[in-house]
């Protein structure tokens, strides 16, 4: 097993976007964080929490290519009208590699942040990533503040045979003013592949009574229905034998093959559906719909963007651009300039400052968490470093 952050990978790795760019992508299911916002009922609204907290990573399936890391001081803007919400996110840190986001509602309705440090493990075929790091969502008119970390993140066959991605780990979401709680678990694929992408969990109010059970995929949809109705449904399942389905053996780390969709238990309420992506999706390094836009540079918005805003870095515009060489030539120079920075920073005695993040206390944790300063909105970038 080995630490992969700190080694350099051949382009050919990767996908034309940032991580920072990849963290965006929690946003693409936003309009439940707005449906959360519009539920009376507390346990209604956490199912919805929950249901964005699976959306959140369900991007990742199939994704395979590496995002880019950032580099130190680099940042991404994202202002998106039509879903009601704006975003910024800075690599914090370089070693280790951290990066922290803060999304808000453009009529104060939420606030979403977190900030995260991508543990790469290196496990001969496969690499795991840990995504370390807190994710906090604040409902304003409802005062409450959820927080999770997200499953661990696997991909399998990177030396050989077709890679495929696994997310397992108990995710457990808590609102802390109500006291209610989520616990969600994001299952491996055992043995015969049955469980591949499955989540089940259930929510709990703060007497720990079970209030609710859910179920489903995190690259499908998810479905929420009472405990009662699940547990009758289970027995009655089992009385009927339908749980035994006989499976050959897998090869040691072929991916199984996806079984049936998710079976709906009568009574269930859908939470979530995936949405589907585009037909040349596979040909894009199987981007969503979402993804595509998110290195997109509109005519006069370069003006406005601040000047270490991924959209600029030329390795990824070369990539994007199908001039593999080109990005080969421009990611060593960037890496190589970032080095030459950091010499000089030790030389002279002085710390690297973070421009829109600084480290503080999550008031809802306790923990040590990279908290958004505010101002980037206003537009004021004098003192830009230049990364580039």
């Amino acid at each position: 097993m080995r630490e992969l952050s700190k080694i350099a990978m051949p382009v050919v790795f990767n996908e034309p976007l940032s991580f920072l760019q990849r963290i965006s992508e929690y946003m693409e299911h936003t309009h439940l964080i707005h449906k959360a916002c519009s539920l009376s009922d507390s346990i209604d609204r956490m199912q919805v929490v929950a249901a964005f907290a699976v959306s959140a990573v369900a991007s990742q399936w199939e994704r395979t290519g590496k995002p880019f890391n950032p580099l130190l001081g680099e940042t991404y803007e994202l202002t998106r009208e039509d879903e009601g919400y704006r975003l910024i996110s800075e690599q914090v840190s370089h070693h280790p590699p951290i990066s922290a986001f803060h999304a808000e509602s453009l009529k104060k309705e939420f606030e979403f942040h977190g900030s995260i440090y991508p543990k790469l493990k290196f496990w001969g075929k496969s690499v795991e990533a840990e995504p370390k790091g807190t994710m906090t969502l604040e409902l304003l008119k409802h005062k409450e503040a959820y927080t999770w970390t997200n499953p661990m993140c696997c991909v399998h066959n990177i030396i050989l045979g077709k890679l495929w991605i696994e997310q397992y780990g108990t995710v457990e979401i808590v609102n802390h003013r109500t006291g209610d709680k989520c616990v969600l678990n994001f299952k491996p694929c055992g043995m015969f592949g049955k469980e591949l992408h499955k989540v089940e969990g259930h929510i709990q109010d703060k007497s720990k009574k079970k209030r609710r059970v859910m179920y489903g995929k995190w690259t499908e949809c998810m479905y929420s229905v009472d405990p009662k109705v699940y547990d009758a449904y289970k027995k009655s399942e089992k009385k009927s034998g339908g749980e035994s389905k006989n499976c050959e053996a897998e090869e040691a780390d072929e991916m199984p093959e996806v079984q049936e969709t998710v079976t709906v238990i009568p009574g269930s309420a859908l939470l979530w559906r995936i949405t589907s992506r585009p037909a040349h999706s596979a040909q894009m390094y199987n981007f969503t719909s979402f993804a595509i836009t998110l290195n997109e540079l509109e005519p006069g918005m370069e003006r406005l963007l601040l000047p270490t805003d991924c959209r600029l870095r030329p390795d990824i515009r070369a990539m994007e651009n199908g001039d593999i060489d080109l990005a080969s030539s421009e990611k060593e120079r960037l890496e190589e300039k970032q080095r030459a920075a950091r010499r000089e920073r030790s030389k002279d005695e002085e710390e690297w400052s973070t421009r829109w993040f600084q480290m503080g206390t999550n008031p809802h944790t306790g923990a040590e968490d990279w908290l958004y300063t505010g101002g980037y909105f206003d537009r004021n970038f004098t003192d830009c470093p230049n990364i580039y």
